[in-house]
């Protein structure tokens, strides 16, 4: 018998983890939020989705404490709410950029990836690796995420909504 028979792993981390972000929706609108979405309407529009997945999405993030609500007014409107990251969301960043990492690696995308990321100090690329704790680990605000070869601009949306950033210009202030 393998010995992994001799264990009950109901209880490790990957299956606890998975219980909150186990599905393509959820890591995507984590995707969305990285890049620095925060209104429903945005999240919708950016993903594509129904809006009872993306409610369902939200609702499980925000229970999760991954994100919060926030309350924001647009001169002249009324008051709505927009879907923050927690610490504990900026916490799961390095988990994303791996899984996007070992795409690019596996399936490299035929233009080349679609967004960089870069150490804000040094500007230098930032790369997903184990190791030991001997190494200074960087956090979410370390970090500068810009648009990389293969992003392709949406010419009604930059025009109308300044959704693309030009090459070289970050997408999100991180801080």
């Amino acid at each position: 018998m393998h010995p992994r028979f001799l264990y009950d792993l109901e209880n490790c981390g990957i299956r606890r983890a998975l219980d909150i972000l186990g599905g393509k929706w959820t890591l995507l609108v984590l995707r969305e939020a990285f890049y620095g979405v925060r209104r429903f309407d945005d999240f919708a529009r950016a993903l594509g989705c129904g809006r009872g997945v993306l409610s369902a999405r939200l609702k499980t993030l925000t229970e999760a404490e991954v994100l919060k609500l926030k309350s924001y007014t647009v001169p002249g409107g009324r008051m709505r709410l927009e879907y923050c990251l927690t610490a504990k969301g900026r916490d799961l960043y390095p988990a994303l950029l791996a899984l996007s990492q070992w795409s690019d690696r596996w399936a490299p995308p035929p233009h080349g990836p679609v967004a960089r990321v870069t150490e804000h100090a040094s500007g230098r690329p930032v790369t997903v690796v184990m190791t030991s704790e001997s190494v200074r680990g960087l956090t979410f605000d370390d970090l500068a995420i810009t648009m990389g070869p293969g992003a392709k601009p949406l010419a009604a949306a930059s025009v109308s909504h300044g959704a693309s950033a030009p090459e070289g210009m970050s997408v999100l202030d991180a801080k």
